[in-house]
């Protein structure tokens, strides 16, 4: 009989892992500190975009998001997507406090239109901050950039230290975490304007940190290794002096070789604007329009005006020999139309003088030229429907001017706060020499307009006096007629090359103020001088007079022109006779004319031999969208998944960390955790609305929070001093304390904690279940 050999024990299995949250050590929680801190110093460098600190909130926003995703991702074990998805819906749900806290319902709760700014900022916001000019306040949706730029860093940052960098502590894989504040530090540089915010001081510091971290991380893995002190104290004495070193070198190279604000390179120097003047029609094409349709028709109300002050719709400095227009955005001058917000940018060449404050209303006016007084300062939109449309605003700092593309509806509103530019006496400009502008090239000059230039300059020598002897020969030697049937002599619209021959060459010069100021514009450009026609209005302001109807009549044009130092020096040609002269010319008498047979009429004309083309913009329409999110998403989202998350989001959050707070404090030593029990149910009673007092003693803190739940009807006076006295003395008498006894001290708190809360209404406690509150223990364990 053979023996069977018994079966094998079962080999043991290793136990499963038991759930719970991932701690979070000390050193990683260091790692996000300096991580978050090189955020800080590297998206600083928006600040000349943003011409403030305010877009700080939304990179601060940022990396509370960020971190926090990582953070709670890491707590709760999820994986690498789920917690990436968790950070987008929380970037979503979060972000509008942050970045667009005016678009949010009570500023806090995200509404379709932060929703749709949150995702539209963080795709086309890039563009719009290089072409915005600074500072950048419009459209909202730009706001969003530091908040999607540092929320990127620290979540890959936070997954980087949480996940990755544990698995093998080399200063390599530490040094692999600085991509990310770098690339960040680089997009402040590069989306910025041409003058650096603090440079020196933030290169400086980053680097320093940089340094500094990588070294203590170096440290830390020559400690896990187990290296001795001595060894471990040279390599810090080391690493502490290469830094130092790297400081100095810095900061010498950096104040020695960096680079001028001409030299610097950004981006905005480098993309062109995507607005075009020129898609508009030329104003000065419509000025007699005004004079003719809109004579007696108030077209604006402005509050504000002082008298002398003109109103200028546009400055034209382009001549395509049809008409004086906008030049394009290739022009260095007057071709910068960029996106503004209510600040508006400074001109490069000005000399201004008193503030005017004006509110202008459209009566009868409808266009895209906002007519304007000086040089803006800040513009706001008033009425509802124009200020929906503040992102169509565009302004050109040099010229003085604005457009909204949309167009300003009759009952349009808004304010202007602008500086004037000063006029100074010609006797003063004698020895200024006017300022080299590179302005487009003039088209189709007339000869007849280059020989008048030369014939009215004469002997003058200097500029100003070459440009007023123009000036004053044009209003002497010419008449005034708007071409009206009340007027003496015909007059013909326009300023293209054939009606400023007719101007010269007639016996008598006859025109308005369209045909006058292009012809002195046009004379001074040949003369070598640089040269614009502007538009406006100049009505007539009482003295102390608060507002003043503009009429069609009073529209007007001038010329400008640039002196170094000074600014545009405006000049006004039109003369102001007008009784022309009549031209006695004899009848010619009739001689009579061969009979001779006429061709046949054709009747088609060339319209008629082209063939109709319908032009389906469709898809046009659609490019102007960037993308349709489908109506049922809004609906769901809004109506289902936005309260779920923000009732929900924060609560978990909070609970996870009172979870967190208890935990830690029953792991402690039974007369520690005797006190963590104190210290738990004090921080119950605040998230309650308590107030205990700071740098008090438990008997003191219980007798203070008595007399507040008394008051509040909360009760538990008693039991808070006979738990006060009891964790004392498990404190302070010296002997060795049971873990019962410390278990019984939670029970107590937790009886304590329970009466409270159910003695509070029911929005009390809830709101309690959203505060967090802790109390850390002083030296001693008092208070």
């Amino acid at each position: 009989m053979t023996a069977t050999r018994p079966a094998p024990a079962p080999a043991s299995q290793p136990a499963p892992p038991v759930a719970g949250p991932r701690p979070v050590t000390g050193t990683q929680l260091a790692d996000l500190g300096v991580l978050a801190a090189l955020c800080l110093l590297a998206v600083a460098g928006y600040e000349t975009s943003f011409g403030g600190m305010d877009f700080l909130l939304a990179a601060i926003g940022g990396l509370l998001v960020g971190t926090g995703a990582a953070l709670a991702g890491s707590l709760l074990r999820l994986s690498v997507l789920n917690t990436v998805l968790m950070a987008l819906a929380a970037y979503f749900l979060l972000g509008t406090p942050f970045a667009m806290p005016a678009q949010g319902i009570a500023v806090v709760l995200p509404s379709l239109d932060s929703l749709a700014g949150l995702a539209i900022g963080a795709v086309y916001g890039w563009a719009d901050l290089v072409t915005v000019a600074a500072p950048v306040e419009a459209p909202a949706y730009v706001a969003a950039v530091p908040y999607v730029a540092t929320w990127l860093v620290s979540l890959v940052g936070g997954l980087l230290v949480l996940r990755w960098l544990p698995a093998r502590r080399t200063v390599l894989r530490a040094a692999v975490l600085l991509i990310g504040p770098v690339l960040l530090y680089v997009s402040g540089i590069l989306l910025g304007t041409d003058e650096a915010f603090l440079a020196a001081v933030r290169g400086v510091a980053f680097g320093a940190l940089a340094l500094l971290w990588l070294a203590w991380r170096r440290s830390s893995g020559i400690e896990q290794g187990g290296a001795d002190g001595r060894t471990m104290l040279r390599r810090a004495g080391g690493a502490a002096a290469v830094v130092g070193g790297a400081v100095v070198v810095g900061t010498v190279a950096g104040l020695a070789f960096a680079p001028t604000a001409a030299e610097r390179f950004v981006l905005r120097d480098e993309v062109v604007p995507p607005f075009d003047a020129r898609e508009f029609s030329s104003p000065l094409a419509g000025f007699r329009s005004y004079t003719k349709d809109l004579a007696e028709e108030p077209v604006l109300r402005v509050r504000g005006m002082e008298p002398g002050d003109v109103l200028r719709l546009a400055s034209m400095d382009a001549y395509t020999g049809r008409l004086f227009t906008v030049a394009g955005p290739e022009s260095a001058v007057d071709g910068g139309y960029a996106i503004v917000g209510e600040t508006l940018p400074e001109p490069a060449l000005a000399e201004l003088g008193g503030e005017r404050r004006i509110e202008v209303e459209s009566l009868g006016y409808a266009d895209v030229w906002l007519p304007t007084v000086g040089y803006g300062e800040r513009l706001r939109l008033l009425d509802d429907g124009t200020a929906a449309r503040a992102g169509d605003l565009r302004y050109n700092a040099d010229a003085g001017t604005a457009v909204l593309t949309s167009g300003l509806a009759v009952g349009g509103r808004y304010e202007l706060v602008s500086r004037m530019q000063l006029q100074p006496d010609p006797d003063a400009l004698a020895d200024v020499p006017v300022a080299r502008l590179e302005l487009p090239p003039v088209d189709q000059l007339p000869d007849v307009v280059a020989a008048k230039a030369e014939e009215y300059a004469g002997d003058e020598e200097s500029a100003i006096g070459r440009i007023r002897a123009i000036e004053t020969g044009l209003k002497t030697n010419g008449f005034l007629s708007h071409g009206l049937a009340s007027d003496s002599v015909a007059s013909r619209a326009g300023h293209g090359a054939d009606r400023l021959i007719e101007l010269f060459t007639r016996s008598q010069m006859v025109g308005d103020e369209e045909q006058y100021a292009a012809a002195m514009a046009l004379m001074v450009r040949h003369l070598g001088y640089p040269a614009r026609v502007v538009m406006g209005f100049a009505p007539e302001v009482a003295e102390g007079a608060e507002e003043v109807e503009v009429l069609g009549e009073d529209v007007t044009a001038w010329v400008e022109v640039p002196f170094e130092g000074v600014g545009w020096v405006s000049f006004r040609p039109t003369p102001d006779q007008v009784d022309v002269p009549q031209e006695q010319t004899p009848r010619p008498k009739s001689e009579p004319q061969p009979q001779v047979r006429q061709p046949p009429r054709n009747e088609s004309t060339d319209d008629e031999l082209l063939t109709t083309v319908e032009i389906d913009d469709t898809e046009d329409e659609k490019r102007d969208h960037p993308f349709e999110v489908p109506g049922w998403v809004w609906l769901v989202t809004g109506v289902v998944g936005i309260p779920l998350a923000i009732v929900l989001l924060p609560l978990l959050f909070v609970g996870l960390a009172k979870r967190r707070r208890r935990a830690r404090r029953l792991r402690e030593r039974p007369d520690r955790s005797s006190a963590g029990a104190w210290d738990e149910l004090v921080d119950r009673y605040a998230e309650l609305g308590l107030e205990p007092p700071e740098r008090s003693t438990r008997r003191q803190t219980a007798a203070a929070l008595a007399t507040q739940s008394s008051a509040q009807g909360l009760g538990g006076g008693e039991a808070l001093a006979s738990l006060a006295a009891s964790v004392d003395r498990d404190v302070f008498e010296g002997r060795e304390l049971d873990a019962e006894v410390a278990t019984a001290r939670w029970t107590e708190a937790d009886a304590v904690a329970a009466a409270a809360t159910a003695a509070a209404g029911r929005v009390r406690r809830i709101v309690s279940r959203y505060r967090f509150a802790r109390r850390r223990r002083t030296r001693g364990g008092r208070r």
